[in-house]
Protein backbone atom coordinates (compact mmCIF):
# COMPACT_ATOMS: atom_id res chain seq x y z
CA UNK A 1 0.00 0.00 0.00
CA UNK A 2 1.10 3.57 -0.63
CA UNK A 3 0.17 6.75 1.22
CA UNK A 4 0.65 10.17 -0.33
CA UNK A 5 0.86 13.14 2.02
CA UNK A 6 0.54 16.62 0.58
CA UNK A 7 1.57 19.92 2.11
CA UNK A 8 2.19 23.53 1.12
CA UNK A 9 -1.22 24.85 0.17
CA UNK A 10 -2.60 28.12 1.44
CA UNK A 11 -3.88 31.55 0.51
CA UNK A 12 -1.90 34.05 -1.52
CA UNK A 13 -2.47 37.24 -3.42
CA UNK A 14 -2.35 37.31 -7.21
CA UNK A 15 1.25 37.25 -8.38
CA UNK A 16 2.37 35.29 -5.35
CA UNK A 17 4.05 31.90 -5.14
CA UNK A 18 3.50 28.62 -3.35
CA UNK A 19 5.33 25.33 -3.33
CA UNK A 20 3.39 22.10 -2.94
CA UNK A 21 5.01 18.89 -1.74
CA UNK A 22 3.79 15.31 -1.97
CA UNK A 23 5.62 12.68 0.03
CA UNK A 24 5.04 9.01 -0.79
CA UNK A 25 5.24 6.31 1.87
CA UNK A 26 5.18 2.61 1.18
CA UNK A 27 6.11 0.47 -1.80
CA UNK A 28 6.71 3.07 -4.47
CA UNK A 29 9.43 1.46 -6.57
CA UNK A 30 7.10 0.57 -9.46
CA UNK A 31 5.17 3.84 -9.54
CA UNK A 32 6.77 5.60 -12.47
CA UNK A 33 4.20 8.21 -13.51
CA UNK A 34 3.78 11.17 -11.19
CA UNK A 35 1.59 14.17 -11.56
CA UNK A 36 -0.34 17.04 -10.10
CA UNK A 37 -4.03 17.64 -10.74
CA UNK A 38 -6.45 20.27 -9.54
CA UNK A 39 -10.17 20.71 -9.13
CA UNK A 40 -11.57 24.21 -9.03
CA UNK A 41 -14.99 25.16 -7.69
CA UNK A 42 -17.68 23.64 -9.91
CA UNK A 43 -15.10 22.18 -12.27
CA UNK A 44 -13.83 18.74 -13.15
CA UNK A 45 -10.43 17.59 -12.01
CA UNK A 46 -7.77 18.54 -14.55
CA UNK A 47 -4.15 17.71 -15.16
CA UNK A 48 -1.70 20.43 -14.14
CA UNK A 49 1.64 18.74 -14.73
CA UNK A 50 3.00 15.24 -14.93
CA UNK A 51 6.17 13.26 -15.50
CA UNK A 52 5.27 10.26 -17.69
CA UNK A 53 8.88 9.10 -17.95
CA UNK A 54 12.31 10.27 -16.85
CA UNK A 55 13.34 13.49 -18.52
CA UNK A 56 9.88 14.49 -19.68
CA UNK A 57 7.54 16.88 -17.90
CA UNK A 58 4.26 18.00 -19.44
CA UNK A 59 2.25 21.02 -18.36
CA UNK A 60 -1.26 22.26 -18.96
CA UNK A 61 -1.23 25.28 -21.25
CA UNK A 62 -2.72 27.42 -18.49
CA UNK A 63 0.31 26.95 -16.23
CA UNK A 64 3.20 26.77 -18.70
CA UNK A 65 5.94 29.20 -17.80
CA UNK A 66 4.56 29.68 -14.28
CA UNK A 67 4.57 26.23 -12.65
CA UNK A 68 7.50 23.86 -12.32
CA UNK A 69 7.17 20.21 -11.34
CA UNK A 70 10.14 18.40 -9.89
CA UNK A 71 10.86 15.21 -8.03
CA UNK A 72 13.29 13.82 -5.49
CA UNK A 73 13.01 10.07 -5.85
CA UNK A 74 15.63 9.43 -3.18
CA UNK A 75 13.22 10.97 -0.69
CA UNK A 76 10.03 9.82 -2.40
CA UNK A 77 8.76 13.34 -2.88
CA UNK A 78 7.44 15.39 -5.76
CA UNK A 79 6.98 19.14 -5.83
CA UNK A 80 5.00 21.77 -7.65
CA UNK A 81 6.48 25.25 -7.61
CA UNK A 82 3.72 27.70 -8.50
CA UNK A 83 4.70 31.25 -9.46
CA UNK A 84 2.71 34.26 -10.63
CA UNK A 85 -0.45 32.74 -9.24
CA UNK A 86 -3.78 33.90 -10.61
CA UNK A 87 -7.30 33.70 -9.18
CA UNK A 88 -8.04 31.06 -11.84
CA UNK A 89 -5.47 28.82 -10.11
CA UNK A 90 -7.72 28.56 -7.06
CA UNK A 91 -8.46 24.87 -6.57
CA UNK A 92 -7.80 21.80 -4.51
CA UNK A 93 -4.55 20.32 -5.74
CA UNK A 94 -3.98 16.57 -5.74
CA UNK A 95 -0.82 14.60 -6.34
CA UNK A 96 -0.90 11.27 -8.13
CA UNK A 97 1.56 8.41 -8.37
CA UNK A 98 0.71 5.45 -10.58
CA UNK A 99 1.78 2.53 -12.71
CA UNK A 100 -0.21 0.43 -15.16
CA UNK A 101 -1.78 -1.51 -12.30
CA UNK A 102 -1.63 0.84 -9.31
CA UNK A 103 -2.98 4.33 -8.84
CA UNK A 104 -2.72 6.50 -5.73
CA UNK A 105 -3.95 9.99 -4.84
CA UNK A 106 -3.02 12.46 -2.18
CA UNK A 107 -5.64 13.89 0.15
CA UNK A 108 -5.68 17.24 -1.61
CA UNK A 109 -4.49 20.65 -0.50
CA UNK A 110 -6.38 23.90 -0.96
CA UNK A 111 -4.80 26.75 -2.90
CA UNK A 112 -6.66 30.05 -2.85
CA UNK A 113 -5.53 33.06 -4.87
CA UNK A 114 -7.37 36.25 -4.03
CA UNK A 115 -6.75 39.92 -3.33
Amino acid sequence: QVQLVESGGGSVQPGGSLRLSCAAFGTIFSLYVMGWYRQGPGKQRELVAHIPKPGITNYADSVKGRFIMSRDLANGTIYLQMNDLKPADTAVYYCNWRSTSRNYWGQGTQVTVAS
